[in-house]
C-alpha cells in the first residue's frame, strides 16, 4: 500500500541532487546505528541485528560507489574508513559491543559533517560566481 508519506519520500529521493543523496545516506546510516545501539541496550538481539544490517548496507554501498580514478588518495582513505566502520558493525553484532557501535557512529558523524561543510562551501562559492559544477571527488554519482 502506497501512502502519501511513501510518495513524499520517493519524491524527495528522486528529485535530490547527488550531494543531497550522499548526505541522506549518511543520515540513514547514523540513524540506523543509533537505533541498533538502543536495541542492543534493550536486549533486543533481532532488532539490533536488523538495524546493524541496514547501516552496514548503506556503508557498503558508499564504499562500492567510490571512484578511485577521480578520488585518488581521498577515495582510498574513505575506503579505509568504510572498512573500519564495517569491522565495527561486525564486532558490535558478534560481541554485543556498544563501544563498537559508538565508534562507527563517531566516524559516520564526522564524515557526514565534513561532506555537509564541503557542500556548503561549494554552494557559497557558486552563488558568488566562482565555483564550477560540483563533482563529488571521491564518491561516484550516488
Amino acid at each position: 500500500m502506497v501512502t502519501a508519506f511513501n510518495q513524499y519520500q520517493d519524491t524527495q529521493i528522486t528529485t535530490a541532487t547527488p550531494e543531497k543523496i550522499l548526505l541522506m545516506l549518511y543520515d540513514g546510516a547514523i540513524n540506523f546505528t543509533r537505533i541498533a545501539r538502543e536495541r542492543m541496550e534493550q536486549g533486543d538481539v533481532a532488532g539490533k541485528a536488523k538495524f546493524i544490517g541496514k547501516g552496514l548496507a548503506i556503508v557498503t554501498e558508499l564504499m562500492n560507489t567510490l571512484n578511485h580514478d577521480v578520488g585518488g588518495e581521498i577515495s582510498q582513505r574513505l575506503e579505509q574508513l568504510y572498512i573500519y566502520i564495517i569491522d565495527e558493525y561486525t564486532a558490535a553484532n558478534v560481541n554485543n559491543s556498544v563501544k563498537s557501535l559508538d565508534n562507527a557512529l563517531r566516524i559516520l558523524t564526522i564524515l557526514r559533517d565534513t561532506w555537509a561543510e564541503a557542500v556548503d562551501i561549494w554552494r557559497k562559492e557558486r552563488v558568488a560566481g566562482g565555483a564550477p559544477e560540483l563533482r563529488m571527488p571521491a564518491q561516484a554519482a550516488v
